[in-house]
């Protein structure tokens, strides 16, 4: 697997565009009332904290994975316009010049305005999830059956949501009555619906790739017309859990396709309390990261990076 060469890493990027938000990820810019470029850096937090050194290449690969996903998705409806380079300079030229800061790493969105709801769908019981059933027998407040152990399948894939918390706060998982008050009972059946279709058609394709899809996180909004549309990431490392077929078993914490050599390296530190600032990341700890990022990226699409064509993530023109 290459590395490639596409650059510098981008910490944080820098275009002359009304900065709408800076995430822990990505840099979301206004393009008039209806559009956003969302530019996906390679930045990178853990426990909460971001990293003052960032993994090269990891805002191509959640930016890619995201449109490929998009572009399979069926019954689900979405705020993705382009991906495509030249797309998006055909739709907005005020962009060209700055095209070697954003091309591979930017989405162009249609602006929505977010339901304040994080739905998650565990197929798995793992991380947060394990913890609770651990303690209680319990998800989200709702009661699970005896006898599950950690990382192993749930009966079914289960609903399970959670608030959107502000930067430098932890989501927490409420059960689907809070989902009912939030947004009314309506709204909340369709997102339970919509994540859950998604979530069975990506486990589906994880599957015949030799990927376990343990978890995933969906974020929905609302535009002018009133459309719910899938939004921001989908289907991420960042957003979900891969684990590799091959060594799947049951009863423990499995490896992932993630920020896992950073959060490992973390673990072992001594002296920090994961809390700002960060310690800085060792070489090999950024590089085994990076490779992670380009190994899901293989595994799920078939593509090497370096090896990505506009072709490949081809979108029904809606713009």
């Amino acid at each position: 697997m290459t590395t490639g060469t596409a650059g510098p890493a981008v910490f944080e990027s820098d275009l002359s565009l009304p900065l709408l938000h800076r995430g822990k990820v990505r840099d979301v810019y206004e393009l008039g009332a209806d559009r956003l470029l969302m530019v996906a850096s390679d930045r990178v937090s853990a426990f909460d904290v971001v990293m003052s050194r960032p993994v090269p290449r990891k805002g191509e690969v959640l930016t890619l994975i995201t449109a490929w996903w998009l572009g399979r998705l069926m019954g689900v409806e979405h705020h993705l316009l382009a991906v495509d380079p030249d797309r998006i300079v055909e739709l907005h030229p005020e962009l060209e010049d700055s095209r070697p800061r954003w091309a591979r790493r930017a989405m162009l969105v249609r602006r929505t305005c977010p339901v304040p709801v994080e739905c998650v769908v565990r197929g798995y019981l793992s991380g947060s999830a394990w913890k609770e059933y651990e303690q209680s027998r319990s998800l989200a407040g709702e009661p699970m059956p005896l006898g599950l152990c950690e990382s192993g399948p749930l009966p079914e894939p289960l609903f399970s949501p959670a608030t959107k918390a502000e930067r430098g706060l932890h989501d927490e998982n409420i059960p689907f009555a809070e989902v009912i008050e939030r947004v009314g009972e309506p709204l909340a059946a369709r997102l339970r619906g919509l994540a859950l279709g998604a979530y069975a058609d990506g486990a589906a394709v994880a599957d015949r790739r030799g990927l376990i899809l343990a978890d995933t996180k969906f974020e929905f909004g609302l535009d002018a017309a009133g459309r719910l549309l899938l939004v921001d990431e989908v289907m991420t490392p960042d957003s979900s859990r891969f684990w590799p077929k091959e060594n799947y078993v049951p009863g423990r914490r499995q490896p992932s396709f993630d920020k896992q050599p950073i959060r490992d390296w973390l673990d072992e530190l001594p002296g920090w309390n994961k809390c700002p600032p960060p310690p800085a990341l060792p070489d090999q700890v950024v590089e085994a990261t990076t490779e992670r990022y380009l190994e899901i990226f293989l595994r799920l699409t078939g593509v090497e990076l370096d090896d990505w064509t506009p072709a490949d993530f081809k979108l029904e023109d809606s713009a």
